[in-house]
């Protein structure tokens, strides 16, 4: 299957998996996704029983947010096209478990949403795409992808940046160039998206948006937690209707 059927760049791919092999260190490169990793379980939690649910984690990377659904009771099957990230997240599942009476459920695999959705339609109760859609050529693609994969009257979280000043200021200049936070070139600001523009995919999509939420993250004190200010980070909840 051809890059643009997968709606991959090559460069993006690369770049993850550069940091494969230390995704799971909290104070490495992935630091960021450790400190919200929380937040985002949280806010997926209160929306959704996960306890038996089926939950695709689209984008998976190392698996942060893939084991701490697990953990809830939720069996979950997590996708990335980045080889060597895959490869992180079985291995670190793998000494997880060798720690745990009950193993946890989930079913790591390298392929893409569009594979994903022909494959297994309509089957999952909640579907998760965290910080993946500003990173795609075509973010209508994707949302069309996460769609199909839910039941109806399932449940879609997304997380990504808003395009606005004070993303470009905090998410590239503050993280990437001052802090250190994350890898130069890590995000390209033309391809953040507003929350009306993440509203319009998921209506043609067939989705309805239930809710929009701020994230504020202090790097210096490694907290982060939702706000009604949308202008960086922001998380959205929305349904596929049951008719």
């Amino acid at each position: 299957m051809s890059e643009t059927a997968h709606n991959v760049d090559p460069e993006e791919l690369a770049r993850f998996g550069k940091l494969a092999s230390r995704w799971w260190d909290p104070d490495g490169e992935s630091r960021p996704l450790h400190d919200l990793n929380p937040v985002r379980l949280a806010f997926v939690a209160e929306r959704v029983v996960l306890r038996g649910a089926r939950v695709a984690d689209v984008g998976c990377g190392g698996g942060l947010l893939s084991e701490a659904l697990a953990k809830t009771g939720a069996h979950v099957t997590a996708i990335d096209l980045a080889p060597e990230v895959i490869e992180v997240a079985k291995l670190h599942l793998h000494e997880t478990n060798a720690t745990l009476a009950s193993p946890l459920a989930i079913d790591y695999r390298l392929c893409s949403s569009r594979e994903l959705a022909a494959s297994e339609p309509a089957a999952f109760d909640a579907v998760c795409c965290m910080e993946l859609i500003e990173h795609v050529p075509d973010p209508a693609a994707l949302v069309g992808d996460l769609a199909a994969l839910l039941k109806p009257g399932g449940k879609l979280f997304l997380s990504t940046l808003n395009r606005t000043p004070a993303s470009f200021a905090g998410a590239i200049i503050g993280a990437e160039y001052v802090a250190r936070l994350l890898p130069r070139g890590t995000h390209d600001y033309r391809q953040f998206l507003k929350p009306s523009e993440l509203a319009v995919l998921l209506r043609r999509a067939g989705l309805g948006l239930d809710e929009l939420s701020g994230i504020a993250y202090n790097p210096l004190n490694r907290k982060a937690w939702l706000t009604r200010h949308t202008a960086v980070n922001y998380l959205v909840a929305a349904n596929k209707p049951t008719a």
